[in-house]
């Protein structure tokens, strides 16, 4: 592993690797999350007509003056009869307002006078100008106008804004399937007795997790065992499954690293091992037959950061969405010791101040140390160096 290259190559490496995935039309109930593979134009005005901004009266604008009721407008409920000078109708907030009026009065700035069987009859109204409360046919959205774009990721205003324009499904990209291998004799499932030397297996539900969230289908989680045979045979199920296999562990160069091995006899194409990164370095990513394959290390904070910057680009390239995390500048809370020859991906929390985001680290950083993960916000980070960066310079933070 003398040929470390720097994140953003193995990044590079990775996008260019992956053929986006087909698309397929789903249901407006089951697409968040999904990431969308059309242009979604409106076929009607949004509001599709005039409407009452208020609970009031609809009216023609005038002068102060007492008003005869002639009917009422409900949502849902047009008024049957239409509105003349000297008249108005009792008219609800969203209401399509009423041939012939032009401007609402709000209801607290009435007075309504009771007619002869004590239902009120008429109305006082201060004077009113023309489009006074009313919402226009289109003011949100016109006729034709596209609304959603190919790539975005379906959120709840995606959805609201989709279904206010009339539409039950949308063609969204695939989800990739993926396979989450964990590799180790030690690790045992949670909730059964540990033995000497054993440890539970955390990797396999972080990174399902982290598939889940990048929007992916999670094929297959398993547990592989410190085996040639077990590893390969694991890896070959999996490739058979998946669009995407994820293994832990394995991929370092001690006698019981069987993953890398396994890979390239089943004939999964190296296109890089090693990134200049801590935690993270043994990282190794192939593809065979546009199924992508990432040997990601064992330990469990270096799994989820090489997940975090390495597969989920893949996962949301496959998708069709944009590949890049959000990234913003922080200050630094207190000094963080430098690499003299990695990158370094810093757990941080991230606190907004009036002079911009402050981030703190999580504590210790050890790539063993999973609860540095906890509460984390972002990853700073921090280029190669002598010495440390001091509190209250800025670095570079992605956003997880």
């Amino acid at each position: 592993m003398t040929d470390l290259i720097s994140i953003a190559e193995a990044r590079r490496r990775v996008l260019e690797a992956v053929t986006r995935l087909g698309d397929e039309d789903v249901p407006l109930d089951v697409a968040l999350g999904r990431a969308l593979a059309e242009d979604v134009a409106s076929a009607i005005d949004v509001p599709p007509f005039d409407s009452s901004g208020m609970d009031g009266f609809a009216l023609v604008a005038g002068p102060e003056a007492e008003l005869e009721l002639i009917g009422e407008a409900r949502a849902g409920h047009p008024a049957s009869e239409a509105v003349r000078p000297g008249a108005a109708v009792r008219i609800s907030t969203g209401a399509a307002l009423p041939e012939g009026a032009d401007a609402v009065v709000p209801v607290e700035r009435t007075d309504d006078a009771a007619g002869p069987s004590g239902a009120p009859a008429r109305v006082r109204v201060p004077a009113t100008e023309a489009g006074a409360n009313i919402r226009r046919a289109g003011e949100d959205i016109r006729a034709g106008d596209v609304v959603l774009h190919p790539g975005t990721v379906l959120g709840p205003a995606e959805l609201g804004v989709a279904a206010s324009v009339g539409r039950a499904s949308l063609r969204c990209a695939l989800r990739p399937r993926v396979a989450v291998l964990a590799t180790g004799d030690e690790l045992t499932p949670p909730g059964e007795p540990l033995a000497a030397g054993a440890i539970y297996g955390s990797n396999g539900f972080a990174l399902s997790a982290q598939v889940e969230r990048a929007g992916a289908e999670l094929a297959r989680r398993g547990t592989v065992p410190d085996t040639p045979e077990g590893t390969r045979d694991a890896i070959r199920e999996a490739l058979e499954a998946a669009d995407v296999v994820i293994v832990s562990g394995g991929v370092s160069v001690g006698p019981h690293d069987h993953v890398k091995d396994a890979l390239r006899d089943l004939g999964v194409e190296e296109h890089f091992w090693g990134v200049r990164l801590r935690p993270g370095k043994p990282t190794w990513f192939g593809t065979r037959d546009g199924t992508l394959a990432f040997g990601l290390p064992g330990n469990p904070v270096s799994a989820m950061v090489t997940f975090q910057l390495f597969a989920r680009p893949a996962l949301a390239a496959l998708q069709g969405a944009a590949p890049d995390a959000p990234r913003a500048s922080a200050t630094l809370a207190h000094p963080v010791a430098r690499n003299e020859r990695r990158e370094e991906a810093v757990r941080v929390r991230l606190r907004h101040t009036d002079e911009g985001l402050v981030a703190e680290t999580t504590g210790e950083q050890g790539s063993h140390m999973l609860t540095s993960m906890l509460g984390a916000d972002a990853l700073a980070l921090i280029a190669p160096g002598d010495g440390e960066l001091a509190a209250g310079e800025r670095v570079e933070v992605e956003l997880l």
